[in-house]
């Protein structure tokens, strides 16, 4: 392993999100690399200082103010708050039947709201930690070529569904090939694409995080991640490029699945 490879997965390590293998290379590398192991001692130094850093700000007294000026006031809260002297028991269990209803309800879309981002969030973090990997020597691509008639035919038998492949090369992104990666455990492909000095790799799985046919976005570990839906896949883009960049590479990886869904 050479600096700028060890460079790339420096914060990896540091994170405690390097599998056994690669740390021990990384470690290796630091045991005879002055350089790196400078780096590491100062990102280490940065992550404490962040940590002991007192970064909360206090609103200030005037916010409270004009806050409580906005308010009702206390005679205006409590007269809407009185309660008819003799409530019916029809309208009492009738009100409290549709509070309970609404509360199971709001619990209910609050748990599987969570429940998506949080699954969201462990896939995101998982295929940029398969980025990271994929950018170490002889780890990028399995099947190195231009050609996307090659690239497709080759994940068969190895996924599920064999992705699509889309030749961008003649739009400023470059096809590179195919390789087989592993999320969660489970075998996704990946397309490897190239714009400029920037490395893309486009994970495509049938079952790969929540359902989103509208592209969202974040930002992992200093890497852009871009998740949609598409076609009964799943598909995550991750790239140090640009999001401007980023998003362009995905309309027209998106513009070119549309024919073939009309037709199909």
């Amino acid at each position: 392993m050479n600096c700028a490879e060890a460079e790339i997965i420096l914060h990896a390590l540091l994170d405690g999100e390097l599998d056994a293998g690669h740390a021990r290379d990384v470690e290796a590398h630091l045991e005879d690399c002055a350089g790196c192991t400078a780096k590491l001692i100062a990102f280490r130094a940065m992550r404490a200082t962040m940590a002991g850093a007192d970064l909360k700000q206090m609103a200030p007294a005037a916010l409270r103010s004009r806050i409580e000026a906005m308010l009702p006031s206390p005679a205006a809260r409590a007269s809407a708050s009185v309660l008819p002297l003799r409530p019916s028991r029809r309208s009492f269990f009738s009100g409290f039947g549709a509070g309970a209803v609404l509360s199971g309800a709001l619990a209910a879309s609050l748990v599987l709201t969570v429940f998506r981002n949080d699954q969201d969030q462990a896939v995101a973090t998982d295929v940029v930690s398969a980025h990271i990997r994929s950018l170490q020597a002889n780890h990028l691509i399995d099947v190195e070529t231009s050609d996307q008639h090659t690239v497709k035919p080759w994940f068969d038998g190895k996924v599920d569904v064999a992705p699509p492949v889309i030749d961008l090369t003649a739009e400023g992104f470059m096809l590179l090939g195919g390789r087989l990666d592993y999320i969660d455990g489970e075998p996704v492909a990946s397309v490897v694409y190239r714009r400029r000095k920037h490395i893309i790799n486009l994970f495509v799985a049938q079952h790969l995080g929540t359902v989103h046919p509208a592209i969202t976005a974040r930002t992992v570990q200093g890497y852009n991640v871009r998740h949609w839906s598409e076609q009964g896949l799943e598909y995550w883009a991750v790239s140090d490029l640009d999001g401007e960049e980023l998003g362009e590479f995905i309309g027209k990886i998106s513009a070119a699945l549309r024919p073939t869904r009309a037709s199909s």
